[in-house]
C-alpha cells in the first residue's frame, strides 16, 4: 500500500504499530473488481462470490460472531447495526452487509477501501465509549462518544476515567502516526483501553461535545460529559 498523509488513519495502515492496543484484526485485500462491485452495492454474481470465499477462512479463524468493516468506514447505518450491533457470522452476511452500508459504498467510490477488515465481535457498553483529542502528543480533552442520555455511574467515575485515558496517551504516544489526532477507545470491564479507530483532527472528524474546533487545545478543555437533568424544586409558577 502506497501511503500518504490521509492513509495513515486506514486501520491496516496504523494496526501494525498500535495491535497491542486494539481488537485483534484479520485483513482480506480486496482486487479492483471486488472494490467496484462493493461500490455498487452488488451481493451477488461470480466476483463477489471469489471475495466470499476468500473471507472464508479468516472468519472461520475467529470464533462466535465477528465485526466486518473497511479501512475507514464501519457499516453503521444498516439495520444490523442497529439491530445487532454490526455481529455477523458468516462470510456472505459479511458481505450483504458491508454492500447494504451508504458510508462503506461511498468510501468504495472514492477509493479509500482497499481491505475487509475483521475483528472478533465484543458488545461493547455505550457508557464505556470515548473520543479522546491528542494534541501535540498529549491528551487535551475526552468527550462521551453517545451523546444519547446522561450516565450517573460515568459521572461518579469521571475522574479515574480521565486519569486512565491520560496515562494511556502517554503510553501510546511514541507510536501514533502523527501527533495531533482524534482516537475513538473503549474501557473493557477490566478498565484496560482498547483503540476502536483514528481520526483526523477537524472537520469532518465529530468534536461532539467539544462543540467545534475553535479553541486553545493547548490550555486542555478536560473531559466532557451530558450533564445530568435539570431538577426544579420549590413553587412553580406557569402562565400561558
Amino acid at each position: 500500500m502506497n501511503v500518504n498523509e490521509n492513509d495513515v488513519y486506514r486501520t491496516p495502515v496504523w494496526y501494525p504499530s498500535l495491535a497491542n492496543y486494539t481488537f485483534p484484526t484479520t485483513f482480506v485485500k480486496l482486487q479492483p473488481e471486488e472494490i467496484k462491485e462493493l461500490a455498487e452495492g452488488n451481493d451477488k454474481g461470480d466476483t463477489v462470490k471469489q471475495v466470499i470465499d476468500r473471507l472464508q477462512m479468516p472468519m472461520r479463524n475467529i470464533s462466535g460472531n465477528k465485526f466486518v468493516f473497511t479501512d475507514l468506514a464501519a457499516p453503521t447505518d444498516t439495520s444490523r447495526f442497529a439491530g445487532k450491533r454490526g455481529a455477523v457470522y458468516s462470510p456472505r452476511s459479511a458481505w450483504r452487509f458491508l454492500a447494504e452500508s451508504e458510508k462503506i459504498r461511498a468510501a468504495a467510490k472514492s477509493g479509500k477501501v482497499e481491505f475487509i477488515c475483521i475483528r472478533p465481535f465484543r458488545r461493547i457498553t455505550r457508557m464505556r465509549e470515548f473520543r479522546l483529542f491528542i494534541y501535540e502528543g498529549e491528551l487535551s480533552a475526552m468527550s462521551q462518544y453517545w451523546l444519547t442520555r446522561h450516565y450517573h455511574r460515568l459521572e461518579r467515575n469521571k475522574d479515574g476515567f480521565w486519569k486512565k485515558a491520560g496515562k494511556f496517551v502517554k503510553e501510546i504516544s511514541w507510536a501514533l502516526p502523527v501527533k495531533t489526532l482524534v482516537i475513538d477507545i473503549y474501557f473493557t470491564a477490566d478498565n484496560d483501553i482498547l483503540i476502536i479507530d483514528l481520526n483526523p483532527w477537524g472537520e469532518p472528524t465529530d468534536s461532539l461535545l467539544l462543540h467545534g474546533w475553535d479553541q486553545d487545545w493547548a490550555e486542555g478543555p478536560g473531559m466532557k460529559t451530558i450533564p445530568p437533568p435539570y431538577k426544579i424544586s420549590g413553587e412553580v409558577n406557569v402562565s400561558f
